[in-house]
């Protein structure tokens, strides 16, 4: 049951988390990624537990708050790292603080995933198929042949697309301290980058909320993949502290909305099984996470200099992250919204 499967990761993700906090450097690798992974669990459970209550209510533009949640997060949690480090207390301490933290949130949610608040599964006898109206509304159908292969074509340029956001993302999220402290050393407003981040990212959550679901998201996704590809390139065109402030604004506001309008698209092309789908999405998304900082990795070592490098890297990011956005006005082209199938039997 997806009740099941919510607590189990939330209780291994808090779990992982206090054990960051031994000294046992050959397993964090192993902590880290088994928490990656317990955490990919929660996310798309309660994606689709949110999305599917929300839309039974009529509510679903309203999906954008359960998005705040990871800035708060990030915000939270930079601004105590910051003032851990401040204090030069361990990172052993500060696992063990965040540990507890998730440990005491979990318990605080863990009531809200019964099993009888999560929607029952989608019976068996549903349609093999549904055609999507303007609306973005399910009507059931039987496809073709092509009408299934084009909604698995939808489905795997989707997942592509998603990938590249991961990968767009990353790269800019991960060294942007390292890349600030080289442009501006010695400024006291290298901890507040990250923080900063995350209110964006809060900020752009509760912004969907305010934006109509009707029309296509794919413009959407392609607006925001654009934003981000500009928060890069702006780091890149001017390394200032109001280059640094304004890449972080622009590259955590659309951060979540990128979340929330996909796996709306998801809902809406696989509506009978949207939370294995999320979960292809997800994977994909972490696949470009994990591509990401390797290739960095691999352009400073080839680079004359560090600021060559990350300066490279960073144009590679925003490249993909506009390639991205041509991606889903294709699809958006190509696949116009009243004609489109869901890819299932």
């Amino acid at each position: 049951a997806a009740s099941t499967w919510v607590r189990a990761g939330l209780a291994a993700t808090s779990l992982l988390t206090l054990a960051m906090a031994l000294y046992l450097p050959a397993l964090w690798p192993v902590l880290r990624f088994a928490a990656g992974v317990a955490s990919a669990l929660v996310f798309v459970f309660t994606s689709g537990w949110c999305l599917s209550q929300l839309a039974a209510q009529q509510a679903s533009r309203l999906g954008g708050v359960m998005y705040a949640g990871p800035g708060a997060g990030i915000a939270f949690s930079g601004l105590l790292a910051s003032g851990m480090v401040s204090l030069h207390w361990s990172a052993a301490a500060g696992w063990l603080i965040l540990g507890v933290l998730a440990c005491v949130l979990t318990a605080l949610v863990w009531p809200t995933f019964s099993r009888a608040a999560l929607p029952s599964a989608a019976p068996s006898a549903a349609p093999s198929s549904l055609t999507a109206t303007a609306s973005g509304a399910p009507t059931a159908s039987r496809p073709s042949g092509l009408t299934y292969i084009a909604g698995r074509q939808q489905m795997l340029l989707l997942a592509l697309a998603y990938g590249l956001a991961g990968f767009g993302y990353i790269i800019t999220a991960t060294f942007l301290p390292v890349i600030a402290r080289q442009a501006l050393p010695g400024s006291r407003w290298l901890d507040m980058f990250w923080p900063l981040f995350g209110l964006a990212v809060m900020a752009g959550a509760l912004l969907c909320t305010r934006l109509s679901l009707k029309g296509d998201l794919r413009y959407l996704l392609a607006g925001c993949y654009v934003v981000q590809a500009l928060g890069v390139g702006v780091t890149v065109w001017s390394p200032t502290l109001f280059g640094f402030v304004a890449g972080s604004l622009l590259l955590g506001i659309p951060f979540t909305a990128i979340t929330f309008f996909a796996m709306q698209e998801v809902r809406r092309l696989r509506p009978l099984s949207a939370p294995s789908t999320m979960g292809l999405l997800t994977a994909a998304y972490g696949l470009g996470q994990i591509a990401g900082p390797p290739l960095v990795a691999l352009l400073l070592k080839r680079s004359q200099s560090l600021g060559e490098g990350f300066t490279l890297s960073l144009e590679i990011a925003a490249s993909t992250l506009v390639i991205g956005a041509v991606m889903y006005l294709w699809m958006a082209w190509a696949y116009p919204m009243a004609v489109r199938v869901d890819a299932q039997r």
